[in-house]
């Protein structure tokens, strides 16, 4: 863990400008810095970075933030990886916090399998590239599929010579220790106690992690012999769990985020061929079924999933399952079937990367209608068949979080199988709702009627406007939360000030009100506790925040969002924010105070005008008598509002 005085030296010695020109070109305009963003693909530059606030900011893909933050998109690392690579930038040691002697001891295994992994790389490709066998029979093999000698070098590709025992020999030799090499899976132990090398004989192809280090190898045989198994892959270790890892995610991520999409394969060569021919978003699950791992490290990239299939339906029926995995987590899923006789490897060999995308495009089809083409080929016209292929289509669509999505699915599978809407939406109301905890009851599965339906519209149009008259109050917090209310000159023998987080956080308090968005009511509870900390400035410490859901959330409100009435400008003097905080905080306080109270006078409206409450006069009465009440603060309110003077820009 770094210590909280690393970060700050970190922050203090970061320039955003300075760490963004390592990846982007930038040009001077006005006080700012503008380019073409790194993050999506575009002409005109609409990519800003301000020296003065030390933000990013793309005004077309809307991503932005802090320099940890863009280090962090960029790179496609962790908090304290970004920390630790701005910490080297500026030559700041980053101190971590003591750890205990086991931790001490499974840091440095870890460590250790970490650099032997690396040292076997290095040895499998100077194998490969330097040794007469690897050039002979691995280099061989690499330019029969068509692999050129820059592509072979990226991916680190090498050979394992035919001696059983060869890399143990020379690792050994090198002083690495037995325990690791068993341990990283490079070799492993005879009943008769020998070390032999686990991939003796074979081309490999080394797997890396997000962050570049290798964790695994997979070897392929040359050999002919159909007893030898065609690959063999690195055993589960301390630093590789085969669930959490995809082959190419390394040399894919920045693809997959400036393009905002990601090619599933099945293999290897898959990945590495469509790379040649340029396209570079690809990701193999090397021919095992995705896991949840898997798909949320896809996630973290982007949510748009093209899987490309070969012409096997079996092999295509196989993996349907993973694709439901894929639906369930928010992916937005597409497939290609490519033609007869082609995987996505020949398909790259023979065509370049426009070809390609031009197939992809003319070809891709959404998941659902995919699976349901393929299945009704099946079904035909048995009823049986055609009810089991129903009930299959109903879990893929029930497995999407999406509402709106899930009702476009629900239409168009109706049409398609010619099945009635109604009778798919009970369906997926049922698995949604967990057959395992009994069947639905009947008023479960009613239809909303018409009124609820308005209801409902009537809440989501209130929770839209609730969350911007509280983006209004978290625009304050994070600009000026650290900042007194008041002016000593405003301050009375003896009182003490308040910040402007406090403020807020008491205001609401003492009325029992909560912000409903839990990522404002986050800022606020961060803040409140940040306050008594004397070094604490707001805008600073939820900007370069470790969570960048957080700190886009900063970046975007750091910006001007106050637009000042008209009746400011005709007295000529336009007055800062900062420097009427103690007039700013109290009327953005009350806006929303006013806006809860008219929109309770709203639900007792709509509760009055119900039938059964009219008919129970005791109850009516009272929420008469409470609507009165409220009308009276509302009045209050009006007048202590009177015009507007701040609204969201």
């Amino acid at each position: 863990m770094i210590d909280r005085q690393t970060i700050d030296r970190i922050h203090a010695a970061t320039d955003i400008v300075d760490v963004v020109k390592e990846f982007v070109t930038l040009r001077k305009a006005g006080v700012n810095f503008k380019g073409l963003c790194p993050f999506h693909d575009e002409k005109t530059p609409s990519f800003v970075v301000s020296p003065s606030k030390q933000l990013y900011k793309c005004f077309s893909c809307g991503k932005g933030g802090g320099a940890v933050h863009f280090v962090m998109e960029h790179e496609q690392m962790s908090y304290p990886e970004a920390l630790k690579w701005l910490g080297k930038k500026y030559g700041i040691e980053v101190e971590e916090r003591e750890l205990s002697d086991e931790e001490r001891k499974a840091e440095s295994e870890r460590e250790s399998m970490f650099v032997l992994n690396e040292w076997a790389c290095q040895y499998f490709s100077d194998t490969l590239h330097n040794h007469v066998d690897g050039i002979a029979v691995g280099m061989a093999y690499f330019r029969s599929r068509g692999f050129r000698d820059d592509i072979i070098r990226k991916f680190g590709l090498g050979f394992s010579l035919p001696a059983r025992d060869a890399l143990a020999r020379t690792a050994r030799e090198k002083g690495y220790k037995d325990e690791y090499l068993e341990k990283t899976g490079l070799c492993y132990r005879t009943d008769d106690g020998r070390l032999l090398d686990r991939y003796h004989g074979r081309v490999i192809f080394p797997v890396h992690t997000v962050s570049g280090k290798v964790v695994a190898f997979g070897g392929r045989t040359l050999s002919t012999d159909k007893k030898v198994a065609k690959y063999v892959n690195s055993p589960e270790s301390e630093i590789y769990h085969k669930s959490n890892e995809l082959y190419g995610i390394y040399f894919a991520k920045h693809a997959m985020v400036k393009q905002n999409r990601c090619f599933l394969v099945e293999g290897y060569t898959d990945v590495i061929s469509m790379h040649q021919s340029g396209i570079e978003n690809v990701v193999a699950s090397s021919g095992t079924s995705l896991t949840t791992g898997q798909i949320r490290l896809l996630h973290r990239f982007t949510p748009n999933i093209t899987v490309l299939y070969d012409g096997d339906s079996a092999g295509i029926k196989a993996s349907l399952r993973g694709i439901d995995m894929l639906l369930s987590e928010g992916m937005n899923i597409k497939v290609v079937l490519l033609p007869d006789g082609e995987d996505p490897d020949s398909f790259a060999r023979s065509h370049n990367a426009t070809a390609f995308q031009e197939y992809i495009e003319q070809h891709q089809v959404d998941f659902i209608r995919f699976k349901t083409d393929l299945l009704m080929r099946d079904a035909a016209n048995d009823p049986i068949k055609r009810a089991t292929l129903v009930q299959d289509i109903v879990k893929s669509i029930a497995a999407i979080p999406d509402a709106i999505v899930r009702q476009m699915y629900v239409r168009e599978c109706a049409t398609m199988m010619n099945v009635g809407e109604p009778l798919i939406l009970n369906e997926i109301r049922k698995l949604r709702k967990g057959q395992q905890q009994g069947a639905p009851t009947a008023a479960e599965e009613e239809k909303p009627t018409p009124a609820e339906q308005d209801s409902s519209m009537l809440e989501n149009l209130n929770t839209s406007k609730a969350e911007r008259e509280e983006r209004l109050l978290i625009s304050l917090v994070v600009r000026y939360g650290e900042r007194p209310m008041y002016a000593a000159s405003e301050l009375s023998e003896g009182e003490e000030n308040i910040s402007v987080v406090e403020f807020v956080h008491s205001e609401l308090q003492n009325d029992g009100l909560q912000l409903r968005t839990p990522l404002y009511r986050r800022v606020l509870e961060e803040a409140m506790a940040e306050v008594p900390n004397p070094d604490f400035q707001a805008q600073n410490y939820f900007i370069n925040h470790h969570d960048s859901e957080l700190s886009r959330l900063a970046a975007e409100v750091a910006e001007d969002k106050y637009q000042l009435s008209r009746y400011h400008f005709k007295q000529q003097k336009v007055v800062k924010d900062e420097e009427r905080l103690a007039e700013l905080a109290p009327r953005l306080v009350n806006d929303y105070k006013y806006f809860v109270v008219r929109e309770e006078m709203a639900s007792l409206l709509r509760e009055l005008a119900r039938p059964e409450v009219a008919a129970d006069t005791e109850h009516y009465l009272e929420l008469m008598n409470r609507y009165r009440d409220l009308a009276n603060v509302a009045k209050c309110f009006a007048q202590v509002l009177g015009d507007r003077v701040v609204s969201l820009g």
